[in-house]
Parts: structure tokens; C-alpha cells; sequence
């Protein structure tokens, strides 16, 4: 990947590439400094702290952080992924749309990009409104008012209108998707603070070992509360635990890279054909499908809807102990066994749906006969189409059971140990990943591209 990267800066053109990317990706840090005014950034971001495990954990790690600290950014590019994954799905399901996005060409393709746009600023604006309404029903304004409301939603609609912006721009200028660049960036970005998190753990774990940290001593030097000295006692991190999660992460990047890279091949077989004095065919190709073909949409949709009530009933405030209500959110909890039971369920249910979408064995068996192409010992036609679907399906439930340990193992891992942070880490990990080999292979074609000589040479 290193060596990769020096060699396209090598390349003069490659090397604009890369540097505008970088710039773009500065921008970006930048905006995620700046916080909106009317807003008590201090209280937000403890409060949303106690939220890590809920949905608003998973926007504030897909934000960088800017999510709990009310910047500009704070809605970060999820409005115009959601815009993308909504329209998808309405391309499949409405066949006006589907005839664009099909014959459309060009054209098309230009329409349902400004039909996306604008579905990203309607959903940055319902995203702003409710983030406006959850800080000032926990009391988190400086100011109320209808102009502090106006300032702050139309500042988060900014926002992530010109994140919207930038991705496009490092498509069309930059190296590799946007998007994802973006994401990449802002995941990235939380690495120091997770370090920092863990010292602090160690360093609180040797204080309550030699018993210079007591409950007494943290609410008299800090001001805290009796919860909040034992919620911050509880952050003690034994050390001979971070090479173990060292360990664990360096072997969750490896079983991603693996899966990301795996795919079945069908093998296809053309037959000859005559087109005029010309013979045609006679080829062996392959047909390939990945394992992997959602990559982490499913995983996203899944906790999203997973930590739906948990999230709801949180905005509305935790029941007290002791009450019925409290045993059912407990039960519902994002640490609970029959949280990760069904979580795990959905990113299955959620596979399947989006294989279907992506891959439809009908259409690929009548280009295959339309093409004079068959698989060795199947017939063209329907016999072709169940086979895809068979191989399909067993692949998407090998690829879905892979999304589900890597999304469920680091919850485990934040159950029994004291960081937070761990319960979304699959997530940002498949994430990083997958940026980091779609960004080496967007460069590797880009140097073939530009060193290839062509037959006469």
C-alpha cells in the first residue's frame, strides 16, 4: 500500500490528485472545529458521551466527533448517504425510475443525481430540526428563540450540503470515492482520542489499585457526583488488556481484507458464432460474485433500526430503577443479550435484501444467453437463473454471518471491558478498511492507465 502510494507520487498528474484530496479532507477538519452558536458545546458532549452505544454514538463516530460538539459538520455526509441508499432502493421500486436509471444514459444518470441532492437537504433538514428540538429539551441552549433555531438548523442544512459538495468534487478531481474519503477521514480522526481514552483508563485502574482513587476523593477534587465518581471509576483499564484488543483489532482488519477480497467465480462458456466472414467466441470467462457485495450498509441499517427505541426512549429520559419501564429498557439496552440476538438477525435480513437489489440472477442468465454465454451444465434460461440464486444465496448468508461476527464480536468486547467506544468499532473498522483497499486500487489503475504503451510500441 506504501509503495503504491509513492509511486503515484511519482506521477505529477497523480500527485495534484492526491494533494487536492488532502486538501479537501483539511477542509473538512476544519469545519468539524467550528461549533454553531446558542449552543452549551461542554454539556452536549458529556450528555451525548452517556449515548455511545445508541444511534447517536454511531453518527458522532461517523461525524468525527463533530456530532457531540454541535460544529457545522455535525451531520456530517450521513444525510447524503441515506439520500443515496433511499433512492436505490425507489429506483428498484418505481418504474419510472428504474427506466432512468436503465435508459437513461447519461442524462439519466444527471437526473437522479439532483434528485438525491435534493432528498439530502430535506433529510439534513429533518435531522437538524430533531437534533435542535433533542438540546433544547435536555436544556443544552445558551439562547431559545426562533432565531437561535433558525441559525443553528440552517447552519447543520449548510453544512452537510457543502460535505455533499466536497465529496463530489474529490470524485471529479480527487482520488478514490468522496464519500467514503470523508467518512474515512472522520473515523480516522477519533484514533487519538481512543488512545487517550485507554491511558486514561490505565492510569485510573493504577490509582484505584494503590488507593489514592477512592469515590470520596474524585467527588471532592472534581466536583462530581457519587454516580459520576463510580461511572468514572468504572473507566479503569487493566494494561495486560491492550495488547489483547491490539491483538483483536489487527485480527478483525485481516478477516475483513480476506472477505473483502473473496468472491466465488462461476465459470462461463461462449459459443461461436459467424458474423459475416468473421468467427466470434469460443471464450472461457468467469462470472464473478463477491462474498461481501453490501459491504457495511447492512450493518448500518441494521443498528440504526436495532437502536431505534433505545434512542426514542433516551430523548424522553430513563426510567427510574426499580420500575417496570426500567426492566424493559434494560432489556431493549444496546448491551442486552436480546439486543445483539436480534441486531445480529437484522444485519442477515438486511444482506439478503441488499443482494437482491444488487445482484438479479433473471437479468444476468438473459444477458448471458444474449451473448451466446452459458454455465457448463446448465441449461440458458431458467435453469441458469435458479443456479445463480442458489449460489447467491449461499454466498450472501457466508458474507451476512461475517458482517454479523464483526459487528457483534466488538459489542461483546465492550460489555466486558470498560471503553465505549469498542461497541462501534466493527463498524468503523470495516469502514476504514474497505476505504484504504478501494482508495490502493483506484491509484493502481490510475498509474496502469497512464503506463501503458499501447501494441505498437
Amino acid at each position: 500500500m506504501i509503495q503504491t502510494v509513492r509511486k503515484a507520487w511519482a506521477i505529477p498528474e497523480l500527485r495534484k490528485k492526491i494533494i487536492f484530496t488532502l486538501l479537501i479532507l483539511l477542509i473538512y477538519r476544519i469545519g468539524n472545529a467550528i461549533s454553531v452558536p446558542y449552543v452549551n458545546v461542554a454539556e452536549l458532549e458529556a450528555t451525548l458521551n452517556s449515548m455511545g452505544t445508541t444511534y447517536l454514538g454511531l453518527l458522532n463516530v461517523m461525524s468525527g466527533g463533530a456530532f457531540a460538539m454541535a460544529t457545522v459538520f455535525a451531520l456530517g455526509i450521513q444525510p447524503y448517504i441515506n439520500s443515496s441508499i433511499i433512492i436505490q432502493l425507489l429506483t428498484v421500486a418505481i418504474p419510472p425510475l428504474e427506466r432512468l436509471a436503465r435508459d437513461g444514459g447519461e442524462e439519466g444518470k444527471k437526473k437522479i443525481q439532483a434528485i438525491t441532492r435534493y432528498a439530502t437537504v430535506a433529510i439534513a433538514l429533518l435531522q437538524a430540526f430533531g437534533y435542535y428540538m433533542m438540546m433544547q429539551s435536555y436544556n443544552l441552549l445558551t439562547t431559545t428563540g426562533v432565531w437561535p433555531a433558525i441559525v443553528i438548523i440552517v447552519s447543520f442544512v449548510a453544512g452537510a450540503s457543502f460535505l455533499m459538495w466536497l465529496g463530489e468534487q474529490v470524485n471529479e478531481f480527487g482520488v478514490g470515492n468522496g464519500i467514503s474519503m470523508i467518512l474515512f477521514a472522520g473515523i480516522i480522526s477519533r484514533v487519538p482520542s481512543a488512545v487517550s481514552s485507554m491511558i486514561t483508563g490505565v492510569r485510573i485502574w493504577s490509582g484505584v489499585r494503590s488507593g489514592t482513587l477512592t469515590v470520596d476523593y474524585v467527588e471532592s477534587a472534581f466536583n462530581y457526583t457519587t454516580e459520576q465518581a463510580e461511572a468514572y471509576l468504572n473507566q479503569a483499564l487493566a494494561p495486560w488488556v491492550i495488547p489483547l484488543i491490539l491483538i483483536g483489532v489487527l485480527a478483525l482488519v485481516v478477516l475483513i481484507v480476506f472477505v473483502s477480497d473473496a468472491e466465488r467465480r462461476i465459470p462461463v462458456q461462449y459459443a461461436k458464432r459467424q458474423v459475416g466472414r468473421k468467427m466470434y467466441g469460443g471464450q472461457s470467462s468467469h462470472l464473478p460474485m463477491k462474498v461481501n457485495m453490501s459491504g457495511v450498509l447492512p450493518v448500518i441499517f441494521a443498528q440504526s433500526i436495532a437502536t431505534l427505541p433505545v434512542t426514542i426512549w433516551t430523548f424522553i429520559g430513563i426510567p427510574e430503577e426499580g420500575t417496570v419501564a426500567y426492566s424493559i429498557y434494560s432489556a431493549i439496552d444496546t448491551q442486552s443479550i436480546l439486543y445483539m440476538v436480534v441486531y445480529f438477525l437484522m444485519i442477515i435480513g438486511f444482506s439478503y435484501f441488499y443482494a437482491t437489489i444488487q445482484f438479479n440472477p433473471v437479468e444476468i442468465s438473459n444477458n448471458l444467453k444474449k451473448n451466446g454465454g452459458f454455465i457448463p451444465g446448465f441449461r440458458p434460461g431458467l435453469p441458469t437463473s435458479q443456479f445463480i440464486s442458489k449460489v447467491l444465496s449461499k454466498i450472501t448468508l457466508f458474507g451476512a454471518i461475517y458482517l454479523g461476527i464483526v459487528a457483534i464480536v466488538p459489542l461483546i468486547a465492550g460489555k466486558l471491558l470498560p471503553i465505549s467506544s469498542l461497541a462501534i468499532g466493527g463498524t468503523s473498522v470495516i469502514i476504514v478498511v474497505g476505504v484504504a483497499l478501494e482508495t490502493v486500487q483506484a491509484l493502481e489503475s490510475q498509474m496502469l492507465m497512464r503506463q501503458y504503451k499501447g501494441f505498437l510500441e
